[in-house]
């Protein structure tokens, strides 16, 4: 049995797709549906059961499930904006470690998503190397969030026996459920589609003009497969990076959605939020070599390729 946790969220329902795609279909979905449209995403999937995901504890402490060979734990609250510590902290750290206690204690495969927003400004760079997360300084109490529970698991040894892989900023299908936390392309998709202009956050450094801020921007199809890969491939532990490799701009970006779209470009710039500008990432870039070097060689889509994708894919959803 597999337990994939945030299994109706963007990322999760994606790989619970690809699961389903590799004939696999006895799954534990474990999640927090809420109030939005969530639930979307499991359908059509193919799982065992559904569970609340403060329900799981009392499951796996009564032995009510048996046989859990991999723990997929993607679930997390992954808002940039959220200022509430305690519940960061619990959601996303303390419950994490319980989780990783289990599986380690049984036995079973784990493995978790991290994130790039645990680099902070990038002035320590983009490496995946355990030894060097004491050094990083995260901007964001989400992004400080995921980086304690890298740090437990780098402090108790234990990246010797799971794999923590820290995603970079994926778009694509599934995510409309994020609110104000979807990628920009799903954001912009509608308005541009209409006629109105895309609008990108001005720069506040004066070695980025606007719209020139960088990121790497990674395709969730992309990305499924490389939690494949590590799913197939338990022989493998540690830390990863899972981008292109290859930071683009905003304006790149924006540019891609409007040629998608058969469309004349037209980019305006506006104030960002007083409160973001003390923890925005200008530059985010995934060193790769270490996913390479374990044999992982997907070739993952260019920008403008994975937007394109993606934009046919919208068109035929009107939910946006």
């Amino acid at each position: 049995m597999v337990i994939l946790t945030g299994g109706a969220g963007f990322i999760g329902s994606c790989f619970l797709w690809k699961l389903n795609q590799e004939g696999i279909s006895d799954i534990l979905v474990v999640d927090e549906l809420d109030s939005s449209e969530k639930w979307k995403n499991l359908r059509g999937k193919k799982f065992l059961d559904y569970l609340h995901k403060n329900d799981l504890w009392q499951v796996l402490e009564k032995k009510e499930i048996r046989g859990v060979k991999k723990i997929i734990h993607l679930g997390a609250c992954t808002s940039t904006t959220i200022k509430d510590a305690e519940y960061l902290l619990k959601n996303n750290y303390e419950y994490s470690k319980r989780l990783a206690i289990w599986a380690l204690e049984h036995k079973a495969h784990f493995i978790y998503a991290s994130s790039a927003a645990t680099y902070g400004d990038g002035s320590s760079g983009f490496k995946d190397d355990e030894a060097l997360l004491p050094s990083l300084r995260p901007l964001n109490i989400y992004g400080y969030s995921k980086h304690l529970f890298d740090l437990w698991v780098f402090k108790n040894d234990l990246f010797k026996k799971c794999v923590g892989i820290k995603f970079f900023n994926v778009f694509g299908p599934n995510e409309y459920h994020k609110q104000e936390m979807m990628s920009l392309i799903a954001r912009r998709f509608k308005e541009v589609k209409e006629g109105k202009p895309f609008y990108l956050f001005k720069s506040y450094r004066k070695e980025y003009r606007d719209g020139e801020q960088k990121r790497d921007f990674v395709y969730v199809k992309d990305v499924i497969e490389v939690v494949y890969f590590f799913y197939k491939n338990q022989q493998i532990s540690g830390l990863f990076n899972l981008g292109t490799g290859k930071a683009r701009t905003w304006n790149d970006l924006a540019k891609a959605l409007f040629s998608a779209l058969g469309l004349k470009p037209v980019i305006e710039y506006i104030d960002m939020p007083e409160e973001m500008r003390g923890q925005y990432q200008y530059f985010t870039e995934a060193e790769m070599d270490k996913l390479n070097a374990v044999g992982c060689k997907h070739k993952f889509m260019s920008l403008e390729e994975a937007v394109k994708d993606y934009v046919a894919y919208l068109k035929e959803n009107a939910y946006l």
